[in-house]
């Protein structure tokens, strides 16, 4: 705002004084300049050798001291000593390209350059010191002199006319140091204000300017309304410094509307530096979360056991699962610049180790799988030239070995796994078919160990209406069992009757057992939350390890279940081998449920 006195000098004077109460939007604006730096990104050094480091130094070292860039000597001597290593080791890989005095002779100049300016610098921030100090002492003189002049209203002209010549040389004085520059701006402003609110201006003349001043404001508080609703908050924050700068150039208001318009400025300067800072601060949260979350991924596949597949079943399985992190790493966003890459680079290197793993796993099981179907296929031909043998003994022998052989060979290719082991199942059974028409006298050995396998149930089931501890139920139980594999075969009629009957009175013991040891862990467990309530850390540590067991069973229910629709189960083995993948399904299914109720019970802590 301009204010002038009625005189025509007094006028001219006031034209060329700007009073400026705005001195508080300094501090909005320099809140968050640091946050505009920190969008510039980093430049981007090109790789030198060091003599054109060395050139490029001695460039520097001719500038004038406030040309040179630190920014500019900190990377040149970094590139350089990066330079001098890698020489240094190529060097020392080969003696006879060694040279020491060449090197020192480098260095010895390469470090009289840097001192030099250093030096230079050094020399030129002293005198910028002494200078703005020199300029800070003449700003108080001046302003003390302004104080002097607003008690003498006397001889009106005389004292516009130096008051003039006051303001002119404040502005012709240079720069202050940056601490002193916003008070000491402050206190010309407020000696200027005093002086010309003690004068006796034409009021017209006076009340013009302070309208117009008033005018030019209320269009600023509008432009900076409008930027209250800017989708870009960024764009927002940056035309409010151009509004701030402006607000600076207008001179004053009336003393009664002087505090409500500034007021009404800075409070809508308050709200876009609070949505500035919000924008950042919820950047940063979410590259933090999507940190986290990576991170996460990265421990969740690093976890995963390549080593211990082998089979193209589990193969696929972990292929779904790194596939399935895969994508979950493509739906999150960037984490800080300063861990993305480092992120992605660690979780990239272990899904190649996992493909290239599995492309070695392929070619080395197409070899076996051709060695497989050569082993099995002659153990086919072997059983069908026995299956007609009457040596029951030595061809029995014979074939339980082979039998045994058989488990131990690895697979073949799926199209020729069902059709080989049919050919195989079917020889077997048909000899021990025959033997079984054969052997009537076995039969009665047959049916006194059928009785004396339905004793052993009897047993069994004696333990369960007994009140018996657990080691003693479990050896009992174990007992019972060793006598049933000592009883031989029974009658083929009654074998998977009596098999089925006592499987399930077992099965039954068993589960009676597990029911005691899943009461006595929920117990102990429970104990051991209690002993750790209060501590959060560990508790979510303890919450996080159960999630990762019950994750991993959840993975193997799903891998049981798929093999389980792929089983075929015409053949009495298959039956047997039906039954023990249904009750390890069941077991599995089991922990689950355990593993759940103890992620509730951590849960009831954590509330």
């Amino acid at each position: 705002m301009e204010l002038r006195d009625s005189s025509p000098v007094n006028a001219e004077v006031q034209r060329d004084v700007t009073l400026n109460e705005s001195a508080p939007a300094d501090a909005v604006k320099v809140e968050t300049v640091n946050e505009i730096q920190t969008e510039i990104p980093a430049e981007n050094d090109s790789p030198m050798t060091r003599q054109q480091i060395l050139d490029r130094l001695t460039s520097v070292s001719e500038m004038d001291a406030a040309e040179i860039s630190s920014e500019e000597v900190a990377r040149l001597k970094q590139q350089y000593y990066l330079r001098r290593g890698e020489e240094h080791a190529a060097e020392t890989d080969s003696e006879e390209a060694f040279t020491v005095s060449e090197t020192d002779e480098t260095d010895e100049t390469f470090k009289t350059l840097l001192n030099n300016i250093k030096e230079k610098k050094a020399a030129y921030r002293a005198a910028l010191e002494a200078e703005q100090e020199r300029n800070l002492e003449l700003k108080k003189g001046i302003i003390a002199r302004l104080l002097e002049l607003s008690d003498d209203t006397d001889n009106v002209n005389r004292v516009i006319t130096e008051a003039r010549e006051l303001q002119a040389q404040f502005k012709a004085i240079g720069e202050v140091n940056p601490t002193s520059s916003s008070e000491i701006w402050k206190q010309y402003q407020e000696a200027c204000e005093r002086f010309y609110d003690q004068l006796k201006i034409n009021k017209e003349l006076r009340d013009y300017d302070f309208k117009k001043n008033l005018g030019e404001k209320e269009l600023l508080i509008a432009e900076a309304s409008k930027l209250l609703v800017e989708d870009d908050v960024v764009v927002a924050f940056r035309r409010l410094q151009v509004l701030h700068d402006k607000w600076r150039e207008i001179g004053p208001v009336t003393k009664e509307l002087r505090e409500d318009v500034w007021n009404r400025f800075k409070d809508i300067s308050a709200q876009i530096n609070k949505a500035y800072q919000q924008f950042f601060e919820e950047r940063k949260a979410r590259e933090r979360a999507n940190e986290e979350a990576k991170t996460a991924l990265c421990e969740r596949v690093e976890a995963m056991d390549f080593a211990s597949l082998n089979s193209y079943s589990a193969w696929d399985e972990m292929t779904r699962s790194i596939l399935e992190a895969q994508n979950e790493w493509k739906k999150l966003g960037f984490a800080s610049r300063k861990n993305n890459n480092l992120l992605f680079a660690r979780f990239r290197a272990t899904c190649d180790k996992f493909f290239t793993a599995k492309a070695e796993f392929f070619k080395s099981m197409k070899d076996a799988l051709a060695s497989n179907m050569e082993k099995k296929t002659a153990m086919c031909e072997e059983a069908e030239s026995l299956k007609d043998s009457t040596d029951w003994t030595k061809t029995t022998n014979r074939l339980v070995a082979l039998q045994k052989e058989w488990k131990s060979v690895g697979p073949v290719a799926k199209k020729y796994s069902e059709p080989l082991w049919r050919r195989f199942l079917a020889a077997c059974d048909y000899f021990f078919e025959q033997k079984k028409k054969n052997t009537t006298d076995a039969r009665k050995v047959e049916q006194e160990n059928l009785k004396a396998k339905k004793g052993i149930i009897e047993e069994l089931k004696e333990l369960e209406k007994k009140e018996l501890d657990r080691n003693e139920l479990l050896k009992s139980i174990r007992d019972l069992q060793a006598r049933w594999q000592q009883v031989g075969h029974v009658p083929f009629s009654e074998k998977d009757k009596v098999f089925k009957e006592y499987r399930a009175v077992v099965d039954r013991l068993y589960d009676s057992l597990g029911a005691r040891d899943k009461r006595k862990n929920t117990e102990n467990f429970t104990s051991m939350i209690d002993e750790m309530e209060g501590d959060s850390q560990r508790l979510y540590r303890e919450r996080e390890r159960i999630a990762r067991i019950c994750e991993q069973r959840r993975n193997e229910l799903n891998t049981y279940e798929n093999n389980l629709l792929f089983f075929n189960s015409k053949s009495k083995t298959g039956e047997t081998m039906l039954r023990d993948l249904n009750r390890k399904i069941q077991r599995i299914k089991d922990d689950i449920a355990e593993l759940e109720d103890k992620i509730k019970i951590i849960d009831t802590k954590l509330r």
